[in-house]
């Protein structure tokens, strides 16, 4: 079986465990001295470009109502009358054209226009998640741009917010939208040690640490998530993974066992018993 790379935070077990099972949760370790991915930004992409490829995916009849919603955008000369054509060209990609670069690019759009913290929040958050599922690497750059707009945006309104502050420096963690890759770690760490429970900025350092190859630090991190939440499956799954990798089978072993408590599908259940299996022979 191949693991594939972690996606969400907090998209459920099932939605994990399937990710697990069938997919990559850690990226391998990179060996000494290799460079991270480099992207050609001569020819930055810019939502222009991403519209222009989505738009030609739709039917006729769906090119001509989405048509119609960009005109009266530019017509709109009421921040309302926008912020209201932007949430439905956001539905309209969403539901109807079922593609979520573009809903998510309209969603971020009303949110500036709203200008309230829990609506920056939500599209920022929506950009982040996509970024570290993104194989694209200048796609996945431009979705941190986004993410780090909304993010700044949002602590404009409540820069005490340690959350967002979290969320931006994985902007930097995730997106490889700066030439240094310890201003997100920093960022993400200074909120760690002023609250060690902020179990949000401890996550994001222990995924810094799967990425880069750090398993001992992405370890600590995740036994002091599993201290304060036994119960997180998905959590303890990453545990389990995080030691098979470093070749700790015993450890492995009793992470595995302990996610199959709080796993209700037999399915995963039993692609966890032929873990635990291999690991034995």
């Amino acid at each position: 079986m191949k693991k594939q790379q972690f996606i969400l935070v907090g998209s459920g077990v099932a939605l994990f465990c399937l990710i697990y099972f069938f997919g990559r949760t850690i990226p391998p370790k990179k060996s000494p001295g290799a460079a991270a991915p480099v992207t050609s930004h001569s020819t930055e992409l810019n939502i222009n470009t991403i519209l222009a490829a989505s738009r030609r995916q739709l039917t006729p009849g769906q090119q001509a109502y989405l048509a119609q919603l960009e005109t009266a955008v530019v017509r709109g000369d009421v921040k309302e009358q926008q912020i209201k054509v932007f949430h439905q060209l956001a539905a309209f990609w969403r539901d109807s054209a079922h593609m979520l670069i573009p809903y998510a690019y309209y969603t971020a759009e009303a949110a500036k226009l709203e200008n309230s913290q829990k609506s920056l929040t939500f599209a920022a958050q929506f950009f982040l998640n996509g970024v570290r599922r993104q194989e694209n690497h200048d796609l996945q750059r431009w979705m941190a741009i986004q993410a780090k707009e909304l993010f700044e945006k949002a602590l404009e309104l409540d820069p005490k917010n340690d959350s967002l502050k979290v969320g931006l420096g994985s902007c930097y963690l995730f997106g490889n939208i700066s030439d240094n890759p310890m201003q997100g770690i920093s960022m993400i760490r200074e909120v760690a040690e002023r609250n060690p429970e902020n179990m949000y900025a401890q996550y994001m350092l222990a995924m810094g640490g799967l990425v880069s190859g750090q398993l001992d630090k992405a370890i600590e991190r995740l036994l002091i998530i599993a201290q304060h939440q036994p119960d997180n499956a998905e959590i303890l799954l990453m545990l389990a993974d995080a030691y098979e990798q470093k070749g700790d089978k015993p450890q492995a072993i009793k992470w595995y066992e302990a996610s199959k408590k709080h796993i209700r599908d037999v399915n995963v259940i039993g692609e966890i018993d032929k873990r635990i299996t291999q690991l034995k022979k």
